[in-house]
């Protein structure tokens, strides 16, 4: 219990102190002025000040915050900075380039976690195996068996189950020449060749949506590989696994939004805390990636185009460079308000959708 709250505290605090970091780094950098940089939330534990900006840690361990000096027209500046530190007085460019280093700081995070995690540990590759084969489809007629192996398809060799996956749904129904490793009975290994043309079929998505397909009618064995990989080759993975993580996490917004995916899937607080709990006890490279998941949904979230959130702060940049006028200032005040509501609203249902899962649990 003490591991599991121990990596919450861990992941939820620093994966948004490092995207308060983002935004600090990128104000500093531009010369803008930074009054305080908070490691936590609430009372401060511990301060000190170095030049002009003092840095805390403060009694609540989730997360933390950068307070940029004069964020909006009428804040007031504090002793010591001047009005050419000012975040609201500097040109849109630069409020731009502030606001989206946050998101990006939490993207960063997540490929530097992804190459940790493929350096240390390897990746885990799902073989081309064939576990079931369904009555009366193309892989059935052409003799395909349960625990064959593909080794190659039309020539080329074939090392995981995306790849043979993929390879199915471009064929457009041609017919492929399969090379396939089996086993007798005895245990002894042959290899065969058999073709099989696919044919157009309807399957789940991983969002619950049926679409229609190529297939041949075969479910994976559930194997699994795993490889040690060099330096390069564990960026090159990083990089791919971390764009796969932003494709899914970008879908399930698209999906959320267009009602595909059920309003009751979506979790807060409560929930992350659970899953980083339950994850705990299948070590530190699940852990990490966890961790590096979440900040990319934490970046994404960021970016949606709601008043309060950076996305939304990034749209009224846009405005004012594409205009050359910034947005009205009744409508910036109203717009904020109702992106306040609007934030709260979500955030009591989704708290309220983890209470109700923790009951029917």
């Amino acid at each position: 219990m003490l591991l599991s709250i121990l990596a919450v505290v861990v992941i939820f605090g620093g994966l948004v102190f490092f995207h308060e970091l983002g935004h600090f780094s990128v104000a500093r950098a531009l010369g803008m002025g930074v009054s305080t940089f908070s490691l936590g939330f609430g009372p401060k534990l511990l301060k000190k000040k170095v030049g002009k900006t003092e840095y805390a840690l403060s009694l609540v361990p989730l997360g933390g915050y950068v307070a940029l000096v004069g964020e909006s027209d009428d804040a007031e500046i504090p002793a010591g900075f001047t009005k050419e530190e000012c975040f609201s007085l500097r040109p849109a460019w630069q409020r731009l380039l502030v606001v989206l280093a946050g998101p990006v700081a939490n993207i960063v995070l997540a490929l530097i976690l992804c190459i940790v995690v493929s350096y240390g540990w390897g990746v885990t590759t799902l073989l081309p195996a064939v576990g079931d084969v369904q009555q009366g489809s193309p892989a059935a007629r052409a003799g395909l068996q349960k625990g064959d192996l593909v080794l190659s398809m039309d020539g080329v060799a074939v090392s995981s189950w995306t790849a043979l996956s993929d390879r199915i749904s471009a064929s457009n129904g041609a017919p492929i020449v399969y090379e396939i490793s089996r086993k007798n009975e005895a245990g002894q290994e042959s290899v065969t060749t058999v073709t099989i043309a696919a044919e157009r079929s309807e399957r789940k998505t991983i969002f619950g949506e049926t679409e229609t397909a190529w297939l041949i009618g075969i479910r994976t064995a559930g194997l699994f590989l795993n490889e040690d990989l060099g330096l390069i080759d564990s960026i090159k993975a990083g990089f791919s696994q971390c764009g796969s993580m932003l494709s899914l996490t970008w879908q399930g917004f698209v999906k959320l939004v267009e009602r595909v995916v059920p309003a009751d899937q979506v979790g807060g607080p409560i929930m992350i805390a659970q899953v980083i709990g339950e994850q705990t006890d299948n070590g530190l490279a699940g852990l990490l990636g966890l961790a590096a998941l979440i900040s990319i949904n934490l970046g994404i979230l960021n970016l949606l185009p709601v008043p309060v959130l950076d996305g939304g702060t990034a749209v009224f940049c846009l405005w004012e460079i594409i205009f050359r006028r910034p947005v009205h200032r009744k409508v910036l005040d109203y717009s904020m308000r109702v992106g306040i509501a609007l934030l709260i609203a979500l955030m009591i249902f989704a708290t309220f959708n983890d209470v109700m899962r923790l009951i029917r649990e």
